[in-house]
């Protein structure tokens, strides 16, 4: 069963591969392209309860303008902290509760495999469901780490086969995944 924020996404992927096809056949940049999605993830909340919510493509920093991180524990125990620099995210800007609702990675299929698996990682961290109380969830205080996104998705892009790779993350895990053609 799909849940809210994939039907959100589901919705605004739809109208991006109707509205900018275009620029997936020229190849143009990830940005370009995030730029795009960005514009039709703007256009899907505007029908939810989620309207006044921002998407923001590489948003990085928090209201004191220090850099967002957030925190994920890797194989040994110890605490790595990764620099969150999302290629695009829908989020409040600290000012309601939920703050967090989607963190996209995009990627080109012929990028370098451990810039694939870092944005995957990004994605486990931020779509944890708590760390160690670090969702303030009042909208005021800010957070040491940023987590609790409630859909986190990798979209790679394979020009040569006309295809994307969609994988949904919710709390740390990539619970499905699926390829479309274009």
């Amino acid at each position: 069963m799909e849940t809210e924020m994939e039907q959100i996404f589901e919705q605004a992927n739809k109208r991006f591969l109707k509205n900018h096809l275009d620029l997936l056949e020229c190849d143009v940049s990830e940005r370009t392209l995030c730029g795009a999605l960005m514009i039709e993830l703007h256009e899907a909340l505007k029908n939810t309860s989620y309207v006044g919510y921002y998407t923001d493509v590489e948003y990085n920093r928090s209201r004191n303008g220090t850099i967002k991180t957030c925190a994920k524990t890797i194989m040994n125990g110890a605490l790595k902290e990764i620099k969150i620099n999302c290629d695009l995210i829908v989020h409040a800007r600290g000012t309601k509760s939920p703050e967090n609702l989607i963190a996209i990675e995009m990627k080109k299929s012929r990028a370098k495999m451990e810039y694939k698996e870092s944005d995957r990682n990004r994605l486990k961290a931020l779509t944890m469901h708590d760390f160690n109380g670090t969702i303030s969830g009042d909208g005021k205080t800010i957070p040491k780490y940023v987590c609790g996104y409630q859909l986190g998705v990798y979209y790679e892009i394979n020009s040569r086969q006309r295809s994307i790779l969609i994988e949904y993350y919710h709390k740390e895990v990539c619970t499905h995944f699926y390829s479309i053609y274009y």
